[in-house]
């Protein structure tokens, strides 16, 4: 028997699912959210040198700010004051010659910067001054915290393969939620760096957690529906952090305000039942029980609860041993699961390069921020709509392969469309971030149904690290313009195009169980 002949006994789509997806809901939407949060809070605002250095009397303080700005800091070639230079001294003769400045000597800030608070009330850069030879830090701030994230998923997805889904899931919300509030009140970079990474790792939990904990509940014919309305709780949080951002301009309350929906999903957690496949698959029949007789109560299908016995459960899982502890060397231990593993990580480290590539490129069109996050959110709705169809039309590999190769055409158009074409390639952009969305919401789906119950989260946690790993170089490969101006666009071109064909060398999983063991990938898939 497997477990699947359970679930339609006991109906594998009613009430008691669609409670685990909206409690899963409610957890989730502060996900993009934090994931997102650089993009605002690491805001580089237009600066200049402050010139209160170059006072050197009655004529210097005399000048109005204006003046003070055209004797001090050179103008660059837009016309716009130098963000990192300014001059050694006073040049009162640019008050009537403004274009002569060839061959003035110039030398860096020397007494910090000013900031314009048109925007943003305040922001890390302006907090510690993280630009000019100090922009690394900006960006690395993005990179910690995916490192964190990274690590996060390795630790989680191992936990709750040994612990259970449901506690691993309660122990992200907290943890996420503390270390998230006290990064908002850090007094210096480093502490912020710190926190920021611990914020990432635990946080993460919350993802890789209710995502297969949903799925696990489900039957096969609403799998794909799980798994697109789970990734439409990203589009929901993206969509309405662009609002929280316009309205809250201060990075420290911004944190605190995307970090408070946890509380919620804290009460929510009561409710949220154990994985009966995890539970079965380890021995615990008794449990397992429990929660389908609930499941069986809620779905209004009691009479059938008669064949939800121990004996019946124990008749699931009887290829392996159930007291044994699985691990991340499981992934490798043999040869189909550990091609497997091989290939989905490589994808999902090419999706997730892709897919925040483009979305930490916000400010890269020079035009509004909030207005390209919110367009950015936007277009995922439909792009996630269409996948629901196609999962089932042309299946999952077709599905994913189709979306990160049209996306990778989106990137390959925006290498050859001129920098002053800031609209058009702006739109391009953003049919790209729809078709990198729809890539991601398959390859949840896809990597669940192609991992076996056994080691699903273990194998949900590699693909998240790589995942993880593939967003922790995605700011970095947008320092890559100082190289060469469309060298970002070629990397994220490449990734999407070599994830296309990975994709296309995994099984189809379209209508079929999911693998309960190891032994069924070694001798089924």
């Amino acid at each position: 028997m497997r477990f699947e002949n359970i679930l339609a006994d006991i109906n594998g789509f009613g009430r008691f699912q669609i409670m685990i997806i909206v409690i899963s809901f409610v957890g989730r939407f502060t996900l993009p959210c934090h994931f997102m949060l650089n993009n605002f809070i690491s805001a580089v605002p237009a600066h200049h040198c402050d010139v209160s250095s170059l006072d050197d009397g009655d004529i210097f303080r005399n000048l109005s700010q204006a003046e003070r700005l055209a004797v001090g800091v050179p103008v660059q070639e837009d016309g716009t004051p130098s963000s990192c230079q300014m001059f050694a001294e006073p040049q009162y003769h640019l008050l009537l010659n403004s274009s002569n400045v060839t061959g003035l000597p110039t030398v860096p800030c020397q007494n910090g910067w000013v900031y314009d608070n048109t925007t943003f009330r305040s922001t890390l850069t302006s907090q510690w001054d993280l630009v000019c030879d100090r922009r690394g830090k900006n960006k690395a701030t993005t990179t910690i915290f995916f490192v964190g994230v990274m690590f996060g998923a390795m630790t989680f997805g191992s936990l709750s393969d040994r612990f259970g889904r449901r506690i691993m899931l309660l122990v992200s919300y907290v943890t996420g939620m503390l270390f998230a509030v006290a990064s908002a009140f850090s007094s210096s970079y480093v502490m912020f760096a710190v926190l920021r990474f611990l914020t990432g790792f635990c946080i993460t939990g919350i993802v890789i957690v209710s995502s297969v904990l949903s799925l696990e509940w489900v039957d096969v014919e609403h799998r794909k529906l799980v798994g697109v309305v789970d990734s439409l709780s990203w589009t929901f949080g993206n969509t309405v952090f662009a609002a929280i951002a316009y309205f809250v301009n201060d990075w420290r309350w911004l944190i605190v305000s995307v970090t408070s929906p946890l509380i919620l999903a804290i009460v929510t957690w009561r409710w949220m039942p154990e994985s009966a496949r995890w539970l079965i698959a380890n021995g615990k029949l008794e449990q397992a029980q429990m929660y389908l007789k609930k499941c069986a109560a809620m779905n209004q299908t009691e009479k059938l609860t008669a064949t939800v016995n121990t004996e019946t459960l124990s008749t699931i899982v009887v290829t392996e041993k159930r007291d044994r502890t699985y691990t991340y060397i499981d992934l490798i231990r043999t040869p189909k699961l550990r091609k497997l593993a091989l290939r989905t990580g490589i994808l999902w480290f090419c999706v997730a390069t892709t897919f925040y590539g483009i979305s930490f490129n916000i400010t890269g069109f020079k035009l509004n921020i909030y207005l390209t996050q919110f367009t950015y959110a936007l277009i995922e709705l439909p792009a996630k709509v269409s996948v629901y169809y196609l999962l089932d039309k042309i299946g999952r590999r077709s599905t994913e392969v189709g979306a990160l190769l049209l996306a990778g055409v989106c990137l390959g158009i925006n290498i050859v469309v001129p920098k002053d074409m800031s609209v058009i390639r702006t739109v391009v952009a953003v049919v790209g971030k729809g078709f990198s969305a729809a890539s991601f919401t398959t390859v949840v789906l896809y990597s669940s149904e192609l991992y076996p119950t056994v080691v699903r989260q273990n194998g949900m946690g590699f693909n998240s690290f790589m995942a993880r790993l593939g967003v922790a170089v995605a700011p970095l490969i947008l320092l890559l313009d100082d190289v060469w101006m469309q060298l970002p666009q070629v990397v994220l071109f490449s990734s999407a195009v070599l994830g296309g064909i990975v994709a296309s060398t995994l099984p189809e999983t379209r209508n079929r169980c999911l693998p309960e063991t190891i032994e069924d990938v070694e001798q089924h898939w």
